[in-house]
């Protein structure tokens, strides 16, 4: 891939807490990984947005619009959506080149 973009997804956000568990709340770790990899993707010069920079609440139609907003329905663009397992859930990963 020559020239990727990258839009990150925090998941969860707002009313959506997402998993919770030893003081730990998914919506914001997420958006804290989230984050820590936008700064490091702008460091390396990677052209990076994010779907949501605070604690917020998008419907799974606004998610999907701010991802289309970002780079429209160009080749090339990686999307990753950060999400954290309650447990019981095995790790999995998706890429689409």
């Amino acid at each position: 891939m020559n020239n990727p973009r990258i839009v990150i997804d925090a998941g969860h956000g707002g009313t959506d807490g997402g998993a919770t568990g030893n003081g730990i709340i998914e919506k914001n770790l997420t958006l804290d990984i989230s984050k820590y990899m936008y700064n490091r993707f702008r460091e390396l010069g990677i052209p990076v947005t994010m779907t949501r920079t605070t604690d917020e609440t998008l419907s799974p139609t606004e998610r999907v619009n701010r991802i289309m907003d970002a780079y429209g329905d160009e080749k090339g663009v990686i999307i990753i959506s950060n999400h954290i397992n309650a447990g019981g859930a095995e790790f999995s990963y998706h890429y689409i080149i």
